[in-house]
């Protein structure tokens, strides 16, 4: 099934000045430390395995003498540039227990692992290539989901913070069986609400491990979201179907809960919930996300094959006929965006006497 959503690696897009501009506008362009390819100078690596033996496809790469002092030290300012106002106050009580680097996907990304020596805690930051795609996505997923993501921009270098959650394929094999019928229930609900999310704002290729549960106790239950952790694919395919959760093989065991607890009738109730506060998120940061859009309608990051292709799915899915003067992925989201906050304002219009 993958094969057939997902055609080719999708290349990676610059960011061009406009986008830039934007970044700069909304404090995500700060000048930063470290960059990508200072990383890369790595000396050797050796292989990261999980708690059962596996490869985990990261190694953990180290440095020679001379330039580790000097890339820690980056790093850890990096650190409160991100997470704190940059002063270095606090510096000396943190420190870099690991700096891992992925083998596998598109961005390549290397994984830094900073702990505070006062209390032991610890956190994850991630350093990688800057690609337009990935950056609306970001953007994206802050404005439009329940979950806001902090991350930094300077020259060719992007920096994200870590989404806290289990991988959702990790939960399938390791939680999923121990979740009572209510969390099951809890979870579908969920899934549903998620699948609706990632197809608004064309979010592809959210297979099991692109995204996290995240459980949290409320009380007497357990309430479970569904966050996504990679942006790589955003507004890239031409075919809808990879905008669908769903369709993907690896989320077959959310699909069949779905299917096994929740009746037609909630599939639709969930749907219309997701929609509307996905409306009432546009409506309410309506300038950033109009000058988000702006950037995007003059970007080039698809193919005119697939900017088509999309766009007639989508006259076929929603029977908006709008869709078909779109030239761009920009233009696609734009004319999403406004059939989603139409429909939302038409159910929820008043005359009042």
């Amino acid at each position: 099934m993958q094969q057939k959503l997902i055609s080719q690696k999708k290349p990676a897009f610059p960011i061009n000045e406009q986008l830039y501009d934007y970044l700069t506008e909304y404090n995500r362009n700060i000048k930063i430390p470290v960059f990508y390819d200072d990383l890369l100078r790595f000396a050797g690596s050796i292989v990261v395995y999980d708690k059962n033996g596996e490869d985990t496809l990261w190694v953990r790469v180290y440095y020679s003498e001379h330039e580790r002092d000097e890339i820690d030290l980056s790093l850890k300012r990096m650190y409160m540039i991100l997470h704190g106002d940059g002063s270095e106050d606090s510096l000396p009580f943190l420190t870099v227990d690991a700096i891992d680097y992925c083998t596998f996907g598109n961005s390549k990304p290397f994984r830094v692992k900073v702990r505070n020596i006062l209390n032991d805690n610890h956190t994850y930051l991630y350093v990688k290539k800057a690609d337009a795609s990935r950056v609306y996505g970001l953007e994206l997923e802050h404005i439009l989901s329940p979950n806001n993501i902090n991350f930094l921009i300077y020259k060719d270098t992007l920096i994200e913070e870590h989404v806290l959650g289990i991988p959702g394929d990790v939960f399938i094999a390791e939680n999923l069986n121990t979740v009572s019928v209510r969390g099951k229930k809890r979870i579908s609900k969920e899934f549903v609400k998620f699948n609706e999310r990632c197809m608004i704002r064309l979010l592809g290729d959210m297979r099991s491990y692109n995204y996290v549960i995240v459980a949290s106790y409320d009380f007497d239950q357990v309430e479970y979201r569904i966050r996504a952790m990679d942006f790589d694919q955003q507004s890239f395919e031409g075919n809808l179907k990879v905008y669908f959760p769903q369709f993907f093989k690896e989320n077959y065991p959310f699909v069949k809960m779905v299917t096994d607890n929740l009746q037609k009738e909630s599939i639709e109730q969930y749907k219309k919930e997701e929609r509307s506060a996905i409306a009432r998120r546009i409506k309410g940061a309506q300038e950033r996300v109009n000058d988000l859009l702006a950037c995007m309608v003059n970007d080039r990051i698809s193919t005119p094959e697939k900017i088509h292709q999309l766009k007639m799915d989508l006259v076929e899915y929603t029977k908006d006929k709008n869709f078909k003067k779109c030239n761009s992925m920009g233009e696609i989201l734009k004319v999403a965006f406004d059939f989603v906050v139409r429909n939302y304002e038409n159910v929820n219009t008043y005359i009042i006497r």
